[in-house]
């Protein structure tokens, strides 16, 4: 309940706080803090999904939702990745434009905005440091990035200030949206990824079939399928031929996939002599048949 609170009050903290800097950056004229602001909405929006989200996987599997739901965060992060892209080409855009057609800025109200900046981002690194699932870590790390974010803008402002380089904010702008832009397209591959139920990373298949292949009573290993529901909870169906204690092998291959990060696996045990069908796994082509073609077993 702790940690859903705190995104929850960092997720109004920011959104409170992207508003006030869209207005700071429109007053002062300066493109890297209303940049700035359109990050901060994104983190606002992947906050509030992450609060959301945070509350309805507790509930676990259902009738609806037989694997339960958290490929939502995956949802969430997709939706923040769309929006942070979309913010970062349009910061684009205009930090080119203000290169062509520079505008005044008002640098001592940019110091102000800044040095608020600062302040409020460092509290919010504060409020979310004990987090300890991946999104909670996920989030913390978001408001240093902000608070990062506004030392930068800081520095160019007081550098402003000094020298009257008006071109250092629109820089700065564009240098904000390209790290935005970079952090999202890497979440987008991930969600994707996820999606297209890839093998998820750190896990080898080939090396896990010959460890497996390697335990006692383990005679062959095939039609073997791994997913992950979320990035943290990964999934496997295999088929296992033996002609062992089936209790004993089941335990053992429980065992090796585990220590591959592997906790959901559901198990098809098979007698040397069984002709298996799905020996190569034709996914979605017609098996053969006289009679009728009917589609080969599709896993999920």
């Amino acid at each position: 309940m702790k940690t859903e609170r705190s995104i929850l009050g960092a997720f109004l903290l920011n959104l409170a706080f992207s508003v006030f800097e869209c207005v700071g950056g429109l007053l002062t004229g300066s493109v890297a803090i209303v940049s700035d602001a359109i990050h901060d909405l994104g983190d606002a929006v992947s906050l509030g999904a992450a609060y959301l989200l945070e509350k309805k996987s507790k509930h676990g599997a259902d009738e609806t939702y037989t694997y339960g739901y958290g490929r939502y965060s995956a949802l969430g992060s997709v939706l923040t990745t769309v929006i942070l892209l979309s913010g970062s080409a349009a910061v684009l855009y205009h930090g080119v434009d203000r290169i062509l057609h520079p505008a005044p800025i008002h640098y001592d109200g940019m110091i102000g905005f800044a040095v608020i900046g600062v302040c409020v981002n460092c509290g919010a690194v504060f409020l979310t440091r004990e987090g300890k699932s991946l999104g909670q870590k996920a989030v913390n790390l978001h408001m240093l990035e902000d608070a990062l974010g506004w030392v930068v803008v800081l520095i160019g402002a007081v550098l402003m200030r000094l020298t009257d380089w008006a071109v250092v904010d629109p820089l700065m702008s564009i240098a904000i949206a390209v790290f935005i832009a970079v952090g999202a397209v890497k979440s987008l591959h991930e969600a994707v990824c996820l999606f297209l139920e890839k093998v998820p990373r750190g896990i080898e298949v080939r090396a896990l079939t010959d460890h497996l292949t390697k335990l006692e009573g383990v005679l062959e290993v095939h039609h073997v399928h791994i997913w992950s529901m979320d990035g943290k909870n990964h999934c496997a169906t295999l088929h296992i031929v033996t002609d062992a204690e089936p209790q004993a092998v089941k335990a053992a291959v429980r065992g090796e996939l585990a220590e591959h990060g592997i906790a959901h696996a559901t198990l098809e045990l098979e007698r040397p002599e069984e002709p298996c069908s799905l020996k190569v796994c034709r996914m979605g082509t017609p098996a053969p048949s006289h009679h009728h073609h009917h589609h080969d077993h599709k896993s999920i």
